[in-house]
């Protein structure tokens, strides 16, 4: 049941000229850690050769949704899905390239947990097209490691990201900070380690109780206690003071990487550009034509109970449980909630387009001003950018900018 391909009509040809990134839902791990609140589930048994079906045919779903576009990322995220059989990655990959042309250099991401990393599966996953990988260590002390539940310790994780380095130029691996009695004298040891180890790209996680968590519950009951706020943002900086020294400065802000290899599929999320999610739980962002040839954005999940979504795409070609359209202001906000993550911030000439009038006029330039003048935004010349002490407090600076914009929908 896949839609009638639509039209080409004026306003799509933008958005078939820039990045375009696929990504896909791998929902099984070998265990829940308690920080976690992802769509992911363990699972004695899994029918590999179904899943492998079931992604092929929300493929060619998606393809009808967006059938002008390049793709320039495919990043397989869950979940952990260097669980999945290298023939599923494969057959994945190969319809993608099947559906929709590619850009001259398609990055491709696996993401991998050190107990699931073996030498000849990161071999297969690599011909089948893989070529960057992103590791979930966490931490590089046992200590920690159980704390946060991981399943690995931390001569595993040096293991997994000696195996990563041999089979794939391009690599990341997560660390997790702001732990329960962690120092700063602590974190700058294990940043220093981390340096070593790391080679192109390093992404570094305040922790976060998130509701519906284990630790969200333990927090609650006092059993579980956070640095202070002072404390964490002298790990911050400290984080900061590292990756800067190590010319890994942060392009995002828990995302460092050496100039030229940053995330190129996650820049397409926080440039708020195109993306096709497939899988149990994944959003989609499309721009479309509607009835009126008016072009707008589409934005789509699929249901994520991982049983449910599997018997869906078997009855109906997709599990899509949620679409709507999005207008200009929610567009906006996404548009600011997304970039302002960057260091870089959102280019002011296109979110200019976007809104129909110049910054002065969407946000009124005393709150541009305000906000300049305390230290929080970048003289907006070209970009809306925050600053450090912006990124910091990025919560408060957003909710300012779109507090505006919503009140005037």
């Amino acid at each position: 049941m896949v839609p009638e391909t639509m039209p080409d009509r004026a306003g799509i040809s933008s958005a078939s000229a820039e990045p375009f990134g696929v990504y896909v839902h791998w929902p099984f791990c070998l265990s829940k850690c308690p920080y976690c609140d992802f769509n992911s589930h363990v699972s004695a048994k899994v029918d590999h050769a179904r899943w492998r079906a079931a992604f092929i045919e929300e493929l060619k779903y998606f393809k009808a949704l967006a059938p002008e576009r390049t793709v320039s990322s495919i990043f397989f995220g869950g979940g952990t899905p260097s669980l999945m059989e290298p023939e599923t990655v494969d057959a994945v990959i190969s319809e993608i390239r099947r559906l929709w042309p590619w850009s001259n250099q398609v990055e491709i991401t696996l993401e991998a947990n050190p107990t699931s990393v073996e030498a000849g599966k990161f071999a297969a996953f690599r011909e089948a097209g893989v070529n960057r990988v992103s590791l979930g260590i966490q931490a590089l002390n046992d200590t920690d490691l159980k704390f946060l539940g991981r399943t690995h310790d931390a001569a595993e994780a040096r293991r997994a990201i000696g195996i990563a380095r041999d089979n794939f130029e391009r690599m990341s691996f997560d660390l997790i900070y702001a732990r329960p009695g962690q120092t700063v004298p602590g974190w700058r040891a294990e940043l220093k380690e981390a340096l070593e180890l790391a080679v192109d790209h390093i992404s570094l996680y305040q922790l976060m109780i998130e509701p519906e968590t284990p630790f969200f519950a333990r927090h609650a009951k006092g059993e579980i206690k956070l640095p202070k706020d002072d404390s964490q943002a002298a790990l911050y900086e400290v984080t900061q003071e590292a990756l800067e020294q190590a010319s890994m400065p942060a392009y995002e802000i828990s995302n460092h990487a050496r100039s030229g290899d940053e995330s190129r599929h996650n820049l397409v999320y926080w440039r708020y550009h195109d993306y096709a999610g497939i899988g149990p739980g994944a959003h989609s962002r499309i721009r479309v034509p509607d009835t009126d040839g008016k072009i707008i954005t589409k934005a789509i999940q699929t249901v994520r109970a991982p049983a449910i979504w599997l018997d869906r795409v078997g009855k109906q070609g997709h599990g899509i449980s949620e679409e709507e359209s999005v207008g200009r202001t929610g567009r906006l906000i996404e548009m600011l909630m997304m970039g302002l993550r960057l260091r870089g911030g959102v280019d002011k000439d296109r979110l200019e387009r976007e809104a129909g009038c110049d910054l002065e006029t969407l946000f009124g330039a005393g709150l541009l001003s305000d906000l300049e003048e305390a230290g929080y935004i970048e003289p907006p010349h070209t970009r809306l950018a925050a600053t450090l002490e912006g990124r910091q407090r990025l919560n408060a600076v957003i909710a300012a900018l779109t507090e505006k914009l919503e009140g005037e929908a």
